[in-house]
C-alpha cells in the first residue's frame, strides 16, 4: 500500500504563487512516475504535471510556462511549483505514483485562487 502526505495548497491571490509538495510512503525506486492531477466538481480530472524516474516531463498545455514539477528520489518526494495563478486553477490537485502495475491516489489539496 502506498501513502502520500500532500502539502502547500491554500488561498492565494490571482498572479500569486504556491508549492506543493507530496511525500511517498515507498522508495521511489519503485516508482516510475510520479505527478499531479487537479479536479473541479463536475469536471473531469486534468492530469497537470507528471515527471519519470529519469527525470522527463510532462505538464498540461495550460500550465505550461507557469507550473514547474520536480523530483527528490533521496526524499521521495515530487513538488509542483505553481507560478502566475489563475483562478481557472482552482481545484484539488492529487499526487499519485504509477508502478508497471497499478497507480495509486493521494487525497488530495485544495487550491483556491481569488481574482
Amino acid at each position: 500500500q502506498v501513502q502520500f502526505v500532500e502539502s502547500g495548497g491554500g488561498l492565494v491571490q490571482a498572479g500569486g504563487s504556491l508549492r506543493l509538495s507530496c511525500v511517498v510512503s515507498v522508495s521511489t525506486f519503485y516508482i516510475s512516475t510520479l505527478g499531479w492531477y487537479r479536479q473541479v466538481p463536475g469536471k473531469e480530472r486534468e492530469l497537470v504535471a507528471s515527471i519519470t524516474r529519469a527525470g522527463t516531463t510532462n505538464s498540461a498545455a495550460s500550465v505550461k510556462d507557469r507550473f514547474t514539477i520536480s523530483r527528490d528520489n533521496a526524499k521521495n518526494t515530487v513538488y509542483l511549483q505553481m507560478n502566475s495563478l489563475k483562478p481557472e486553477d482552482s481545484a484539488v490537485y492529487s499526487c499519485f505514483a504509477a508502478t508497471i502495475a497499478n497507480t495509486y491516489w493521494g487525497q488530495g489539496t485544495q487550491v483556491t485562487v481569488s481574482s
